[in-house]
């Protein structure tokens, strides 16, 4: 499939200093892109460094009080939605080093806390329906409500409150597969279907020698999402990390299908 994409940033900064962005679809594989656009007007600094595991970019900006940002591109999504289901899982003993850091527990997923309540309840299932159990779990069990997490909210807090928003449900799957020895990481995207349209968390997981990607909210498809940025958790993969406080003055975020 084909989509637009069109992001309009205002942000007012607390004091001058860096800013990090990572917001443009990247450059990966199952994804093309074209027509991409992006200015931020007049900035003291402008720098960009690979993005986690090579995934996109991260923008690195210096501006005196202001950030302000206009980003637009279509993208063509070219990678197959899995069947979970039939896709075996990898022994840790042949896993890569870029698997292998995602069976850690990170800021927002503890993973080891998890352990006894997978081993529990999903002990009956192998690689993928493992996954595709846990999926559904969390779709099923959580309750989508803005406003009710922070960004301090961890996966733990989201399985004892049962409800937060995509980071969350993301950070809750990511949690239990890796509590199963199955490697997760966030990845960030754009999709049509995300009710009410933004920056959208997910999942990927590695199974059968790769990276396959699943939305626990149940809002978009592998097939479906326009990729950004991989990492750990929510802080590799914000779209705006600042030094100091920023206030909101613009945030909008248009993605929609369109015809070739």
């Amino acid at each position: 499939m084909r989509m637009s994409i069109d992001v309009e940033l205002d942000y007012g900064l607390a004091e001058p200093g860096p800013v990090l962005l990572v917001l443009e679809a990247a450059g990966a594989s199952g994804q093309e892109l074209h027509r991409t656009s992006i200015d931020f007007g007049q900035v003291d600094r402008f720098a960009r460094v690979p993005a986690e595991e090579g995934i996109g970019e991260r923008i690195i900006l210096r501006s005196a009080n202001r950030v302000s940002c206009r980003y637009s591109a279509e993208v063509t999504v070219t990678r197959r939605c899995p069947d979970l289901a039939r896709l075996s899982a990898d022994q840790i003993d042949d896993m890569p080093g870029d698997a292998l850091r995602y069976l850690l527990p990170s800021r927002y997923c503890q993973a080891e806390r998890f352990t006894p309540y997978v081993q529990r309840h999903f002990a009956q299932l192998e690689g993928g329906a493992k996954v595709a159990a846990i999926r559904d779990w969390v779709e099923d069990r959580l309750d989508y409500v803005w406003g009710v997490s922070t960004p301090a909210t961890t996966a733990a807090d989201t399985f004892l409150e049962r409800q937060g928003v995509c980071r969350d449900y993301a950070h809750l799957m990511i949690a239990l597969c890796r509590a199963a020895q199955i490697p997760a990481r966030i990845a960030s995207a754009y999709a049509p279907s995300v009710q009410p349209p933004d920056f959208h968390a997910v999942v990927e997981v590695y199974l059968q020698g790769g990276w396959w990607l699943v939305d626990p909210t149940g809002m978009a498809q592998a097939d479906t999402m326009a990729l950004i940025a991989v990492g750990r958790d929510a802080t590799d993969v914000a779209f705006m990390t600042t030094m100091s406080g920023a206030e909101l003055r613009i945030q909008t975020v248009r993605v929609r299908s369109i015809s070739v």
